[in-house]
């Protein structure tokens, strides 16, 4: 498994933040004081929360060695810590997740777990993309199907989300209350080539992880080649990429 590359994640940082602005100004008025970001990455998303809950006890937790050391470094005013997210050690009034747990298999385990780890009338807050019938991945996905390249040794983290109606099945069971909606936001790209920079660091990644720099030029000229037949250029010269994305808000 290849370590996560923090600038190439951070390029889009606007784009892969406002989701986490999003859900977090949805859940102002619970005024939570202790927070645990799930999966926080290069602490971009922690950062939103600090904005939001100035008050709170803020902790960032985070699998990877490379987004933890980012965080430390960026923002020096936040506690952050390398950590499982399926064994937390204390509980929290707010779980906050953005863009992570689709990392973490089990979600029929997971979400009830999770809410376990709620203070009384503690809140979950999560943000999933679901959006893997983009054109973009299924070109990636049938490129490498057809490549002369050998891929069989890519190391595929789970990357997944239920269906919509399987997480509402999940979140009544095991919370009180709870909100779940969709929105899919449409990003901007200068270019096509912005869309092979969009999923280098995430969806590409196990690909290129196989291939040597040549082998990489050449596969990422032939996506880019079916990425130009897909996407059309907008009157003013941008690329619209469309990403799916699933909310909810759960209180324990």
């Amino acid at each position: 498994m290849s370590k996560w590359n923090t600038d190439l994640y951070l390029k889009f940082k606007q784009q892969r933040t406002q989701p986490a602005l999003d859900l977090a100004k949805r859940i102002e008025r619970y005024n939570p004081l202790s927070i645990a970001d799930l999966g926080c990455g290069p602490g971009n998303s922690t950062a939103v929360l600090k904005s939001v809950f100035p008050n709170a006890r803020l902790i960032g937790i985070d699998n990877s060695v490379n987004m933890i050391e980012k965080a430390k470094t960026t923002y020096t005013d936040i506690e952050f810590k390398l950590g499982d997210i399926q064994n937390l050690n204390e509980k929290y009034d707010l779980i906050f997740s953005n863009a992570c747990l689709q990392w973490v298999p089990n979600h029929n385990v997971l979400l009830p777990y999770l809410i376990e780890q709620l203070n009384d009338n503690g809140v979950l807050a999560v943000q999933i993309p679901i959006n893997g019938n983009e054109p973009l991945f299924k070109i990636i996905k049938d490129t490498a199907e057809q490549s002369e390249f050998d891929f069989s040794q890519a190391y595929f983290e789970n990357n997944d989300a239920l269906p919509p109606n399987e997480y509402y099945e999940i979140l009544s069971m095991c919370a009180s209350s709870f909100d779940i909606w969709e929105t899919v936001y449409y990003h901007e790209m200068s270019s096509h080539e912005e869309l092979i920079n969009w999923v280098r660091s995430t969806r590409l990644r196990p690909y290129l992880d196989c291939l040597s720099e040549s082998d990489k030029k050449i596969f990422e000229a032939d996506l880019l080649k079916k990425v130009k037949e897909q996407y059309s250029v907008m009157k003013n010269g941008n690329v619209i990429l469309k990403f799916r994305r699933l909310f909810f808000v759960a209180i324990k």
